[in-house]
């Protein structure tokens, strides 16, 4: 197995590349209680058209496919639920739909390798049927008319529908009433065969194991699949420009909800991301000037929530929360960012920032749950999430000087 140390942390990742295409992660803990497995596939709300792997065609499937399948594959053909199975045996288990993956989880510190059993039995043994695939479109129809009335939700939507045009990353990852009345058991089939194949997944392991004798307990459970070719992804062009400065809609809540998005056209990696997680914290973050001046003034009572999102195909930064008056919260965060194009950013404020921003990286390795996800929507992206630790470490002055004046 490749072994990667950081010294920093005091922490190795084990990586195994199996024959079928597999990639395996298992970072030791010793001494930790708690662990933590997480199987993963590269496939999102972003892939409804692609090329089928041997095939020359695009395949076109409707909106919400993908997260349609992460609902069915718990139903097994013998009646039972998995998630029903996974929570007798004391394990706190579960799953998600992002843009760019999905992925099964669970938790626990007794009854691990039962717990794994049920993990990989339910994700290799698909079954769907006309009757069952039915029923579920009444389960996520209520679900999307729940998030319907969700109102963080909806701010966070209609960003994404004033920044892009075309990107499917606008859409709803659930999809919508009518996009999912379209989905049938062929088409999950179909995704489940060409999105789930082990050269299309990865499993990232957390707790105190021997890495060695794990991945052999992971080969004896996986079914007897090869490894499929390079699956070719359709994605529509997409203008620099915006869509439209502002979409505004009106929801019953205590307070006014904002989302400020800032679209990004240009290349992102680690050192960019980096360079944003400084930036948007100097322009508007708990010790900036902006948001000492928003909460005396009675603006705002909570820091923003500060996000920078991106995949190989979209990048944004996104500033969130709860305001008196957003549109004087508007006009105030474009009038700090034109000041610090005009006058440049402090060097001290720049460097509580940045051991700010390393801080809370190394944080995260405190925790199993934070670790294994961390691992794998890293690895998706083509990162070793230690690469931020190292990037930071190497290149503080360098980010300093010329990625947060680019950004900016």
């Amino acid at each position: 197995m490749q072994v990667i140390e950081n010294l920093k942390v005091k922490e190795k990742v084990y990586i195994e590349k199996l024959e079928n295409g597999l990639t395996v992660m298992i970072i030791p803990k010793k001494g930790m209680q708690k662990k933590y497995m997480i199987w993963g596939t590269h496939y999102g709300s972003n892939e409804s058209s692609f090329v089928v792997p041997g095939e020359q065609e695009v395949t076109n499937v409707p909106n919400g496919v993908a997260h349609f399948l992460e609902h069915k594959l718990f139903e097994q053909e013998n009646g039972t639920n998995s998630l029903d199975t996974l929570t007798a045996l004391g394990v706190d288990a579960n799953a998600y739909t992002t843009n760019d993956h999905t992925a099964y989880l669970f938790e626990c510190t007794d009854n691990f390798y039962e717990a794994m059993d049920e993990l990989m039995d339910y994700v290799q043994h698909p079954y769907f049927t006309d009757e069952n695939v039915e029923k579920e479109k009444g389960i996520i129809g209520q679900e999307i008319m729940m998030y319907d009335d969700y109102p963080e939700w909806r701010v966070y939507l209609n960003a994404m529908q004033a920044m892009y045009h075309n990107n499917p990353v606008k859409i709803d990852i659930v999809g919508t009433i009518e996009t999912i009345s379209k989905i049938d058991k062929d088409i999950l089939y179909k995704c489940y065969q060409t999105f789930y194949n082990p050269s299309n997944m990865t499993m990232v392991l957390c707790g105190d194991f021997d890495p060695e004798a794990l991945l052999e307990e992971v080969k004896k459970r996986l079914i007897d699949t090869k490894a499929s070719g390079e699956i070719k992804r359709e994605y529509p062009s997409e203008p620099k420009e915006i869509v439209q400065e502002k979409i505004e809609q009106k929801l019953e809540v205590s307070q006014p909800l904002y989302t400020i998005g800032i679209k990004d056209v240009s290349k992102c990696d680690v050192k960019k991301h980096i360079a944003m997680e400084i930036l948007l914290n100097l322009i508007i973050g708990r010790s900036s000037n902006l948001y000492k001046e928003l909460y005396n003034e009675g603006i705002i009572y909570a820091q923003p929530s500060l996000e920078y999102e991106f995949t190989n195909i979209y990048a944004h930064s996104l500033i969130s929360g709860q305001a008196n008056d957003p549109e004087k919260l508007y006009e105030k965060f474009k009038k700090q960012v034109k000041e610090l194009k005009e006058n440049g950013i402090n060097q001290d404020d720049f460097e509580r920032m940045k051991k700010m921003i390393y801080g809370g990286y190394v944080k995260e390795f405190n925790d199993v749950a934070d670790i294994a996800r961390m691992f794998l929507a890293d690895h998706f992206k083509g990162i070793n999430s230690f690469d931020y630790l190292e990037e930071m470490r190497r290149n503080y002055g360098r980010i300093f000087r010329t990625n947060l004046k680019r950004c900016l």
